[in-house]
């Protein structure tokens, strides 16, 4: 048996937490034989009679066949601590999954990313500024990291897909389980467009105890943590403190000294948060450590790459945002030129299409 089989069937197991598979892998280097092991092979590595007794039983070559055929039926990748793909970042950290399950583009385990999280009930405000950093972050070229959960996590992942870039969800349940009920479009969404990811594999039963210990890979993942709208008890300071734990920047966003949801910005801000009123507030503390961001958005594109139509949509679109039939009026072009223009800028990544046929610069 290879030490990924070993890792994934431990992780899997009932009973077998983190700390005990750390004690395991410390043990010896003798597991080719886990799958004969006896009770008393199982005890003398820590474990206690009953546990030692179920994994007798259980713990088999085609248990674990049976589970990772299962994954791979529901389109789901199993990565371990040992897999050459595991992030970077997640490996600095205090205490880093043994295995992580996901759904859609693996590649965005080591994208650049900031993990932007804040109340499920947010005010206007709250939901306005996290749209705009969102959309400014990605457009920059970092992915968001967020928790799928209602409120800020949701609206986090929405504008990322909305204006093209990438998003993370961390879930706190299994990975085939989406809470809460009502993000199951959005979760699917991601899964096309982004990743899903869950320390929790197939099975896993709910519990309330499981988000906060998933808000340290949502910090773990990113090179820094926003705040957008928290009150003094949110779980979204849960991850800002495991964002410090991790040695990793912690951002927040102020806002009104008179609403619940500022009081834990505000306070994170007091404690030594960097403030933040616009996305060059993140960008700048990454100059030389990710130089591809730092160029401004409109160095990233050459004008001259735009033909002469091009340019002039592309002008329209930065005065403000506009509807195909107000663009149609304007140019007085034909229905299918204007299309054709259209999609030629969005295919130079010039502009994005927003829903309800609203086109924006990127």
């Amino acid at each position: 048996m290879d030490k990924r089989s070993l890792i994934i069937g431990l992780h899997e197991s009932q009973g077998v937490g983190w700390k005990r598979i750390e004690q395991l892998l410390n043990w010896d280097d003798n597991w080719v034989h886990a799958f004969d092991f006896s009770p008393a092979d199982w005890m003398e590595r820590g474990l206690g009679a009953e546990l030692a007794l179920k994994l007798s039983k259980t713990f088999t070559s085609s248990w674990i066949e049976e589970r990772l055929w299962q994954m791979e039926r529901k389109g789901i990748f199993a990565i371990t601590i040992f897999d050459p793909e595991y992030p970077v970042l997640m490996k600095e950290t205090v205490r880093p999954p043994w295995v992580m399950y996901g759904i859609g583009d693996i590649n965005l385990l080591d994208a650049p990313s900031i993990a932007m999280v804040g109340t499920r009930l947010p005010t206007a405000y709250g939901r306005k500024v996290c749209t705009e950093l969102t959309e400014s972050l990605c457009n920059r070229g970092l992915a968001i990291v967020s928790g799928l959960a209602k409120g800020i996590d949701g609206q986090c992942h929405e504008a990322a897909l909305r204006c093209g870039g990438k998003t993370v969800a961390v879930l706190g349940t299994a990975i085939n389980v989406v809470y809460p009920p009502q993000n199951a479009s959005l979760y699917r969404m991601i899964a096309k467009q982004g990743l899903i990811l869950s320390e929790y594999p197939i099975g896993t039963p709910g519990h309330p105890g499981l988000f906060p210990q998933r808000n340290r890979i949502i910090a773990g993942l990113t090179h820094g943590t926003v705040v957008v709208e928290a009150d003094t008890r949110s779980g979204s300071l849960i991850t800002a403190d495991a964002a410090l734990e991790a040695g990793r920047d912690v951002f927040a966003v102020p806002g009104p000294i008179t609403s619940p949801k500022s009081r834990g910005t505000l306070d994170l801000i007091k404690q030594g948060a960097k403030m933040v009123i616009h996305a060059e507030d993140i960008l700048e503390e990454y100059e030389g450590v990710l130089p591809a961001l730092m160029k401004k958005e409109e160095e990233n594109r050459s004008s001259d790459e735009l033909t002469d139509e091009e340019r002039r949509i592309y002008h329209m679109l930065e005065q403000s945002i506009c509807t195909f039939d107000e663009l149609l009026i304007k140019t007085k072009w034909e229905f299918g030129h204007l299309h054709s223009v259209l999609l030629s800028l969005i295919m130079k990544k010039a502009v994005v299409q927003l829903p309800g046929s609203v086109y924006k610069v990127i």
